[in-house]
């Protein structure tokens, strides 16, 4: 019985190693890529879609992508324009485990858009958000209980842009990055754990803060943050926050910076929709780093769903749908509507894309042609006002998650639901 008891337990062990390897804890996957090493999905799914496995309503307004992590799912969400808060749901039922206010919602200037934009990022046992109106906070991913704050605007002198704070927080070792905006501290680095500054970095052209969010690079033993701002992309030295580059070429004409930077070794994907998408190659001598341009073109992907890179090829979308891309040349290898512009995840030879339409569709990711390998609408879309499904779709544990607006919805996505 005892030797039972161990198997079991080994087994039960396994199991749980594996779901922690295909958790999604963050802004675009593990890596922030867009791209989930998880294996045993579904290689095609029926006309109906794949299974729904529950769907959670009312849950609160707003844009958010969730993040994943073992049993819970965490999210930000936005009652009315004085209530924007971080819950935790169960991945098991949707039902909600707990919620922390963390601030109202930031203002929208022009077209109006308002609601939650940020995905929290979890380590360990605590989790980062950070606000619509810029504040930002550490909570204990058990209860949701508050250990520090910052705001951005009153801390820093944060200059969000016209459609208020996006950017989702990275955590690098022992260091929080995010970029307030401003003349001041237009990016921070800040210690996890304190919420203390450990340095301030203040670019020359005070760029105000655009909706992407930094992405680690290292060139020449060099690791270095790069942030899009609302001028242009940026690169600063990690331990200092030192500026060694920027490139501004595919933030010029753009009003808005959303796709986060695609970064492959020494490369640079950077895209606006209304400029194009740009490479750089960063070539760094000692202390210096210089941003050379590849290639810049309107025909690459620029939607605000960003892109993956797999092979050498650079996936995502434009107005003219999907399309499949040599990075290193900007050569366009094919291209295909589907379902139009939307926000794309790679896991298990599969793209999945959910289009700003509310439709979701998976796409063999391969440089051969556009070969789509099932489409679906989740049921009971809510209305959106004036804005579009621009949450992305989130892949972990054999699990896929929809978000639009005030809706969540899970679907398993295993193989063996396929059968």
């Amino acid at each position: 019985m005892c030797c039972r008891h161990l198997l079991v337990s080994a087994i039960s062990l396994s199991f749980s190693l594996v779901a922690l390897a295909a958790d999604w804890p963050q802004w675009r996957g593990p890596e922030r890529n867009g791209i989930s090493k998880e294996t045993g999905l579904a290689k095609e799914w029926p006309k109906e879609g794949p299974k729904l496995l529950w769907q959670a309503k009312e849950i609160g307004d707003g844009y958010s992508t969730p993040a994943v992590m073992g049993e819970r799912l965490y999210l930000i969400s936005n009652q009315g324009m004085e209530n924007e808060f971080v819950h935790a749901l169960s991945v098991a039922d949707g039902k909600e485990v707990w919620k922390s206010t963390i601030g109202k919602v930031g203002p929208n200037q022009g077209p109006q858009y308002p609601g939650t934009r940020s995905t929290p990022t979890v380590d360990g046992d605590a989790l980062y958000a950070l606000g619509s109106n810029g504040d930002l906070v550490c909570l204990n991913t058990a209860d949701g209980k508050e250990q520090w704050r910052k705001d951005l605007r009153k801390d820093f002198g944060g200059k969000p842009g016209k459609w208020a704070y996006a950017e989702s927080p990275l955590i690098d070792g022992d260091v929080l990055v995010v970029a307030p905006g401003g003349s001041k501290a237009t990016i921070v680095a800040l210690n996890k754990k304190s919420g203390n500054v450990v340095w301030e970095s203040a670019i020359p052209e005070g760029d105000e803060a655009a909706y992407a969010s930094a992405m680690i690079v290292e060139v020449g033993g060099l690791k270095q943050y790069v942030e899009f701002l609302s001028k242009g992309l940026v690169g600063v030295e990690a331990k200092t926050g030192k500026l060694l580059w920027r490139y501004e070429k595919t933030a010029q004409n753009s009003p808005a910076n959303i796709p986060t930077p695609l970064v492959q070794e020494q490369f640079v994907y950077s895209a606006a929709g209304r400029s194009g998408g740009g490479l750089v190659q960063l070539k760094a001598a000692g202390s210096t780093v210089e941003a050379e341009e590849v290639y810049f073109t309107p025909k690459l992907p620029t939607a605000i769903g960003g892109a993956v890179v797999l092979d050498g090829n650079l996936y995502g979308t434009n107005g003219q749908g999907l399309l499949c891309a040599v990075l290193k040349t900007g050569d366009i290898k094919w291209q295909e509507r589907g379902v139009g512009a939307g926000s794309v995840c790679y896991a298990d030879g599969r793209l999945y894309v959910h289009g700003e339409n509310g439709e979701v569709a998976l796409v063999e990711a391969t440089s051969e042609g556009y070969h789509e390998k099932g489409r679906f609408t989740p049921s009971e879309i809510p209305k959106k006002g004036p804005g579009k499904a621009w949450a992305y779709p989130v892949i972990a544990n054999g699990r896929l998650y929809i978000r639009e607006m005030g809706t969540v919805w899970c679907f398993d996505v295993q193989e063996i639901a396929a059968k």
